[in-house]
């Protein structure tokens, strides 16, 4: 989809149209790569195809649920609000990881849809108190963008999270455990416009960590549908 105008962080309606389009042949089961968080959006397309009650389980340091500078277009950083206000099937979005300054600057109609879990709350009973706020007898969609990562586990082109990568395999598994996943995608690769050595560091680790996650979360994905 490269060659579609109009995409890099912000998505016309044109633009979004064209996207649908190409991914008509394609549901949201299985596990999809969206390259870097400026596509985002990505998943809100996938989502959309959905048409039972469902929860979205995004993990990101970001809530991407502020207002887009520019109203009429959806931007990697308002998807999210947009679905969950839009979506009459997303019953539910759980948002782990994200900045704690940005989960106190939802507005209220958004809290009332979200359960939202920083790890950097100082007490654990805050995020023990959202936690079960979820609602484990929905089917659920996982999106992860890697900006929830600490550097060692990726390198993105936006600010990032200290999660562990073993922390965010931890989570999954709960995830599988006590909820049907539909599907997954994810996104945080680093930008292309990076100098060269610092790029080829940043796509190794990239790399390294999108396989790995690629043979836990098949593992479990695939297993898990019926035959």
């Amino acid at each position: 989809m490269s060659d579609i105008r109009g995409t890099d962080m912000y998505c016309s309606p044109e633009a979004q149209e064209e996207i649908r389009r190409r991914l008509q042949g394609f549901g949201p089961e299985g596990i999809h790569f969206l390259d870097n968080g400026n596509y985002h959006y990505v998943t809100k397309l996938f989502v959309e195809k959905i048409r039972i009650p469902f929860s979205l389980v995004l993990f990101d340091h970001h809530s991407d649920m502020q207002q887009p500078l520019i109203h009429e277009l959806t931007s990697c950083g308002s998807w999210a609000g947009e679905l969950l206000w839009k979506n009459p099937y997303l019953r539910q979005m759980i948002l782990i990881g994200p900045d704690p300054k940005t989960v106190r600057e939802l507005p209220d109609r958004m809290r009332k849809k979200a359960v939202c879990v920083s790890l950097q709350e100082a007490g654990e009973q805050t995020a023990e108190n959202e936690i079960k706020r979820i609602d484990m007898s929905l089917p659920a969609y996982i999106s992860i963008d890697k900006d929830v990562l600490d550097r060692y586990g990726a390198r993105t082109n936006w600010n990032q999270g200290g999660m562990s990568v073993r922390t965010l395999e931890r989570l999954l598994s709960g995830v599988f455990a006590n909820q049907k996943v539909i599907g997954v995608d994810i996104c945080g690769e680093c930008s292309l416009q990076e100098p060269l050595r610092e790029f080829l560091e940043d796509s190794r680790i990239n790399q390294t960590t999108n396989r790995n996650l690629y043979s836990f979360l098949s593992g479990r994905l695939y297993s898990s549908q019926p035959s």
